[in-house]
């Protein structure tokens, strides 16, 4: 019997919601709550959840852990039935999930190490989430998460390793590196060994994983060995996701990024000559302030020039403490409307995405009896059913506004 876990926000949450599954395995009758903080909206669903679980499991002893309770744990200890809060830190030592443990909130920001963690099973998923880095480093001017997670810090390779040949072992046929700020990896280890270098010799030491994928990467960061792995490496899959949050030179100036429109258009241009029909995502905030109207049309035709067919678009989200916070604001609605027509944008081009497809030739790694994702991660709709966790060849016979459709060989 291990405790619920109720797990909201990023890719690396859900890696520690399944090391924290090990680590309350003890507990009965308890609801873990791992929080985000990355937008206001995060923070309300989390707290209307807890305020559910209060009402239709009375008994039930809930623990609040996450980047929202790393930056204000005293206002998430007061909902109710909350048993108690633990930091980020804090959430992944054994010693904080004896039965008889309190709260722990330590200094994130003195931390130092990323233990590793042997996580053996992911619930209801195909491919599997391996931590290779923690905490950032730098201060965008609208993210409160560097708050959350502390200074950036490593996992070593061959603890890495080690992680994924074990999933491998249990069957999971693609692997996917996450962090906060994954394109800083080796910065803080002997050698400084760049995320490039470290996912060459990970492919060297485990030759039986089919399939590695990258989580959000910062297209400021690419460094020369990954650049010709993307180029040279099967196994690695033609897919990349940028952090990229405007298309605008004064709004990226404004968010304290560290690229340009150019050299973001640049890095997309250089990752389509190396690897031809390599399919290309981005986050995106919409309505940041003081952005004009001209400057959003900037960002929407970076869209539609760059031909992104996966965006993750978030209206703007004041986080107290953050320089933006205090900055002239767009108003609301006009956020939610820009958002809108960013969606719409990236449907159009995850549409013209997915019509080049058809006819084409693809890997599916099946997520269920009759769906999953190519290696271009598009969703792709079986014909036919067929076993789940397995790597198919298939051929694209079809597609609709946000699928493929395809029969497997």
């Amino acid at each position: 019997m291990t405790a619920d876990i109720l797990t909201f926000g990023c890719r690396l949450n859900t890696y520690e919601s399944e090391v924290m599954r090990g680590l309350s395995a003890e507990h009965t009758d308890t609801v873990v709550v791992n929080t985000c903080a990355v937008t206001a909206e995060a923070e309300r669903q989390a707290r209307q959840a807890i305020r559910k679980l209060a009402r239709e499991r009375p008994g039930a002893r809930i623990v609040v852990t996450g980047c929202a309770v790393q930056i204000d744990p005293a206002a998430w200890a007061e909902l109710p039935n909350v048993h108690r809060v633990l930091g980020n830190d804090d959430k992944l030592r054994p010693e904080n999930w004896r039965p008889d443990a309190g709260s722990a909130v330590s200094d994130i920001m003195a931390a130092r190490e990323t233990a590793a963690h042997l996580v053996t099973e992911f619930t209801t998923r195909a491919r599997a989430f391996v931590q290779v880095q923690q905490g950032c480093d730098h201060r965008c001017t609208f993210c409160i998460i560097p708050f959350g997670r502390g200074p950036n810090r490593s996992v070593p390779i061959g603890a890495i390793a080690q992680q994924v040949r074990t999933l491998v072992a249990r069957g999971y046929q693609e692997i996917v590196l996450t962090g906060v700020d994954v394109a800083s990896y080796g910065a803080d280890l002997p050698g400084v060994p760049s995320l490039g270098q470290m996912i060459r010799r990970l492919l060297l030491a485990v030759p039986e994983l089919p399939r590695l994928r990258l989580s959000s990467i910062d297209p400021a960061a690419i460094d020369a060995d990954l650049w010709r792995l993307i180029a040279e490496q099967p196994r690695l899959m033609p897919h990349l996701h940028l952090s990229l949050q405007a298309g605008s030179d004064l709004i990226l100036k404004r968010m304290r990024r560290r690229h340009s429109r150019a050299e973001a258009m640049g890095v997309i241009h250089r990752a389509r000559d190396l690897r031809p029909g390599i399919a290309i995502g981005a986050d995106l905030i919409a309505g940041f302030p003081t952005e004009t109207d001209a400057l959003f049309e900037d960002t929407l035709r970076f869209v539609q020039e760059a031909a992104l067919p996966y965006l993750h678009v978030f209206p703007y989200s004041e986080r107290p403490g953050t320089p933006a916070a205090r900055m002239p604001a767009v108003a609301k609605p006009v956020r939610r409307a820009r958002a809108a027509a960013l969606r719409a944008a990236g449907a159009s081009e995850a549409g013209r995405f997915f019509a080049g497809q058809i006819g084409r030739q693809i890997w599916l790694l099946t997520e269920s009896d009759q769906s999953g994702h190519s290696e271009h991660f598009a969703p792709v709709r079986l014909a036919r059913p067929i076993e789940a966790n397995r790597l198919v060849r298939a051929t694209v016979t079809g597609s609709t506004a946000d699928q493929l459709l395809a029969e497997a060989a």
